[in-house]
């Protein structure tokens, strides 16, 4: 049996979780709503305030979807009841962010500013024009979001200018060696 898979799903006491008719589990919590696809290789029990997820079958399909399955839930169950975020943080000269509506706007050294369109369901919060916390109920999209934002100046290993994650750490790596002229 899946080792992720067989473990219990904590559901707190505001959260309630169901299966729609159109195979969806609908996790709400705290005035929040998530849905999650679900496999109908695959039943879902609820005892008290656990949740178990159990195979139908034990073919190879079945078992990696097993898995999945609880894994997704469970962190539909932590998005609706604590939610996910991700903080990036602004490395160089001039670097900064500003968020206005719905489009976050950057200046990360190019001769043009970066205007990005926030996705629905996440919220940006911008501290001190360096620091970003990108935050919301899908951890998916919340990843998604704060790779996007990264991959617009990833931090380079000589300086470490860039953007970055607040818990990553940039290797720097020796300049060009001063070699001895003739």
């Amino acid at each position: 049996m899946s080792r992720v898979g067989k473990q219990a799903i904590l559901l707190g006491k505001d959260v309630t979780v169901r299966l729609s008719e159109a195979r969806q589990v609908i996790v709400q919590g705290k005035g929040k709503t998530m849905e999650v696809p679900f496999y109908p290789e695959l039943e879902l029990k609820t005892e008290g305030e656990q949740l178990l997820i159990t195979r139908k079958k034990d073919d190879t399909k079945t078992r990696s979807l097993h898995g999945l399955s609880r894994a997704l839930i469970q962190n539909a169950v932590k998005g609706v009841t604590e939610g996910w975020s991700k903080v990036l943080l602004l490395n160089g000269v001039g670097y900064k962010a500003a968020v206005s509506g719905s489009t976050l706007n950057l200046n990360l050294g190019y001769s043009h500013p970066i205007h990005y369109e926030i996705p629905k369901g996440i919220e940006v919060k911008v501290e001190k024009n360096t620091r970003i916390v990108i935050s919301g109920i899908n951890r998916e999209l919340v990843g998604q979001t704060a790779q996007k934002i990264r991959s617009f100046r990833p931090p380079e290993p000589y300086l470490g200018k860039g953007v970055k994650y607040e818990e990553e750490v940039i290797r720097k790596k020796a300049g060009k060696s001063g070699g001895e002229k003739k």
